[in-house]
């Protein structure tokens, strides 16, 4: 039976990029080597990870005032990266409470330096994206969580303000248009939208670096990173080259104008399921519902054994919500086809 994968991550990706990975995993290019053993610093890996960095800036249209990496740690190691390399000693930021992992980088940022936390949707359980803030010119950086999986919300625009913007895009990188020259940092998890797990891109405008005084260890300095060219350590090979055959997979099915269109149309199929449903409802606000992460709940827990057991059945995978809300939570990422959301619309309308 066809699996249906609605994970939160790692996620679903393009079946044509199993297909390319699986093949250089027993033969990279005809090189009579896999791609899990070829050196990082072989004229094969090295054009691997220029074409991902340039087809990342491509997708964003970018220019070369910004650099892409491609780094390890998850966006965990970055919240700590972020601050180190903007913060001055003494210095303060600005922080946006949207979620569990925008807490996470407020609690690492607070090591740094003063945080303000400028709006927070905390005390309504995450079901919305604060929106009553301004952030002056006296913070180092502004942070915000683009995407929030664990609630269902999405930042739908970005303040105006002359400090460098952090943003984590782990969640809905690639997903849809953004002038992406408004920020200063976008980092992502891989294993969402663009990749397997292991790998973590980070793009970033050079000159907003080397501006704090700090001493930045080695493997925390973004400047060291780009001197040499996001290969500083031996990178994340596979992770590297499976995340270069999904961006190729994005562009030539339309680029990210066509990936927002196809994710529009999905989102939408499940949210007016939801909201003609009367056993289901959201946990989050209509005006700021993910396209990525739809979080919802049964309004009748009776039907809980019958709606599991539908799903299950019907080949769906991943559904459960995440431990810390409940309920259930369908990823609708880039890879996801809206056939796979109709089968799950379709169980919704049985029960």
């Amino acid at each position: 039976m066809k699996k249906h994968n609605f994970s939160a991550g790692p996620s679903i990706l393009p079946q044509e990029v199993f297909e390319k990975a699986s093949q250089a995993v027993l033969d990279f290019n005809g090189m009579g080597l896999s791609i899990l053993e070829i050196s990082h610093r072989s004229k094969e890996f090295i054009a691997v990870m220029e074409e991902a960095r340039a087809l990342v800036k491509k997708l964003m249209k970018l220019g070369d005032d910004y650099e892409v990496l491609f780094l390890q740690g998850g966006a965990s190691l970055q919240f700590v990266m972020a601050p180190f390399n903007l913060m001055k000693e003494g210095g303060k930021a600005a922080y946006l409470d949207s979620g569990s992992w925008a807490a996470a980088a407020i609690k690492e940022g607070k090591k740094f330096g003063t945080v303000d936390v400028v709006g927070s949707s905390k005390e309504e359980k995450y079901s919305f994206i604060p929106k009553d803030y301004t952030v002056g010119t006296e913070y180092d950086f502004f942070h915000c969580t683009s995407n929030n999986t664990i609630y269902g919300t999405q930042m739908k625009d970005f303040p105006k303000t002359e400090v460098p913007i952090v943003c984590d895009m782990s969640s809905d990188i690639f997903s849809r248009e953004i002038d992406f020259s408004q920020f200063g940092i976008i980092y992502a998890g891989a294993q969402k939208n663009m990749g397997p797990s292991g790998a973590t891109l980070v793009v970033v405008k050079k000159d907003i670096l080397g501006k704090t005084g700090r001493n930045i260890p080695s493997y925390l300095d973004y400047s060291l990173h780009i001197s040499k060219d996001s290969m500083f350590n031996t990178p994340p090979v596979f992770a590297v080259y499976c995340s270069l055959l999904t961006l190729q997979w994005i562009e030539n099915n339309g680029g990210i104008s066509a990936a927002e269109a196809r994710n529009n149309a999905k989102a939408k199929l499940l949210y007016d399921e939801i909201d003609s449903n009367p056993l289901f409802e959201c946990f989050s606000v209509p005006e700021d519902r993910s396209t990525m992460n739809v979080s919802f709940y049964l309004t009748d827990e009776s039907k809980k054994e019958a709606f599991d057991a539908a799903w299950k059945a019907a080949g769906i995978s991943g559904l459960n919500g995440h431990r810390s809300l409940g309920g259930y939570r369908a990823s609708i990422y880039n890879a996801m086809p809206i056939e796979s959301v109709q089968v799950l619309v379709d169980v919704m309308k049985s029960l």
